[in-house]
């Protein structure tokens, strides 16, 4: 099988971080990952200007407050309250912190005109599954009875994330499919990670390191999220288990680089039979984690531009 594409700048992308130290090695500690993303993404917002109505908030949780971060588009005086996103950040779980993703959920938040509230859930393995899931569906739950006074519409909502938090975000939407609560109009789902399979032929084919992710780094990610190897069975974990009948319309995205190729495709495969609308996108020639690389990369600063334009048009102004 060829080797597949790769784009030159995600190549030059990839080196600069190597450059400024900004690789975690192989075999790192915890501690070690999560100092290294810190400082790489605050390389990745450089030059990033915050919005004039973003700030700090906390929502009620199951663990104690939970930490937020609200995006507020720029609106003239007097206009309406925007729709709001609930996103969830990637970092397998176990690593990555809100603010890491300011450069692009403002530059989302710009695109759409659709308010953002980044969500700083738990982390294994100090917090086990399903800490993270409790925290995004609560937070979730929280602006649907509360977001007014956030200055939101609380009855245009989405939910979505990249990676592991895109996982959060389509366990949130089942759960509160479930317990017959209807609050999401729709989901924004980038290159999510949807069943525990590390041995698909994606995974085998692109989850060699090369390109980011590794089996092994998979194999990990279960071994620190879970908190015993039963859960795997768990649709909160993987949500590929469930029924996805009745679930809002849903943008998805992947790249050909990515070892999740085939989570993704099985995830469209599967709305498409519960009767979902959605829309699966793929880029070519990037790897898993682009999304945050917009001014590096200008696949990647399109990603969020085509992001932007489907909360929109799923949104859209009030009625």
């Amino acid at each position: 099988m060829s080797e597949p594409w790769v784009d030159p700048e995600t190549i030059a992308a990839g080196a600069e971080l190597k450059r400024r130290d900004l690789v975690a090695p192989p075999g790192a500690s915890i501690d070690v990952m999560r100092a290294t993303q810190l400082r790489a993404s605050a390389f990745l917002n450089e030059g990033s200007v915050p919005l004039a109505r973003e700030r700090d908030v906390v929502a009620p949780g199951p663990g104690g407050p939970i930490p937020c971060r609200l995006y507020l588009p720029d609106q003239a005086t007097g206009a309406a309250p925007p729709a709001l996103l609930v996103y969830a950040h990637g970092g397998s779980f176990i690593i990555g912190r809100a603010r890491g993703w300011d450069g692009m959920l403002r530059a989302l938040v710009r695109a759409s005109g659709v308010a953002a509230m980044s969500v700083d859930y738990r982390l294994a393995p100090e917090h086990k599954f399903p800490a993270g899931f409790d925290d995004m569906l609560a937070v979730v739950r929280h602006v649907a009875r509360d977001g007014a006074a956030l200055g939101i519409d609380p009855t245009r909502l989405a939910a979505g994330g990249d990676s592991a938090g895109a996982n959060l975000a389509l366990g949130a939407a089942l759960a509160l499919r479930d317990a017959g609560e209807t609050a999401l109009r729709f989901l924004m789902l980038v290159y999510g990670v949807y069943s525990t399979d590390g041995d698909s032929a994606s995974w085998r084919q692109l989850g060699t390191g090369a390109y980011g992710l590794s089996q092994a780094g998979i194999a990990w990610l279960w071994e620190t999220y879970l908190a015993t190897p039963d859960q795997r069975g768990d649709w909160r974990a993987a949500p590929l288990l469930a029924d996805l009948r009745g679930l809002p319309p849903a943008h998805l995205l992947i790249s050909t680089l990515d070892p999740l190729l085939d989570d993704n495709h099985h995830l469209a495969q599967r709305l498409a039979a519960a009767g979902v609308p959605h829309q699966l996108e793929t880029y070519e020639g990037v790897q898993h984690g682009f999304i945050r690389y917009g001014r590096l990369i200008k696949t990647a600063a399109r990603a969020v531009q085509d992001c932007g334009a489907a909360l929109r048009a799923a949104l859209g102004p009030p009625a």
